[in-house]
């Protein structure tokens, strides 16, 4: 299922309510078939829709099987586009809640976003999520400012 998104903003839609949803095939809608994504959880980089996918699912069965719902937030969200390309960079909070909305954790993310528009439509070619590091632990530091 590949998604119909003519705005930017439909696709920052989509993607905060596919993983609210844990719902992998909206969720990967928002992507292009040769997506490159560096990721900062397990794996340096991921090639391929196919590739993007696993990695996708084993995130959403392990939220399933927490029983967890994660709603996202984007802040400082900063939106560059042209006809054919777009630029997003922000910051991303993902916040963990149980069924009764108690929110259980939270952790932010640096994303970036680069989107190219085919057919009319806007698909993610690259994502790159990163944390910065405390130079004295080497552990990256999960909260927003």
């Amino acid at each position: 299922m590949k998604g119909r998104f003519t705005s930017v903003y439909d696709i920052l839609d989509n993607y905060k309510t596919a993983i609210y949803e844990k719902d992998v095939r909206k969720f990967i809608s928002t992507y292009h078939s040769d997506i490159h994504v560096f990721d900062c959880w397990n794996s340096w980089e991921c090639i391929g829709i196919n590739q993007w996918q696993i990695m996708v699912e084993e995130w959403f069965k392990g939220l399933s099987e927490e029983d967890v719902l994660l709603k996202v937030d984007f802040y400082n969200l900063v939106i560059e586009e042209s006809s054919n390309l777009a630029f997003v960079h922000c910051a991303v909070k993902f916040s963990a809640h149980n069924q009764s909305d108690d929110k259980l954790r939270q952790t932010s993310n640096r994303f970036t976003f680069c989107l190219k528009k085919v057919n009319e439509f806007w698909t993610i070619i690259h994502e790159h999520s990163s944390l910065p590091i405390n130079i004295e632990t080497g552990k990256g530091l999960f909260n927003y400012k």
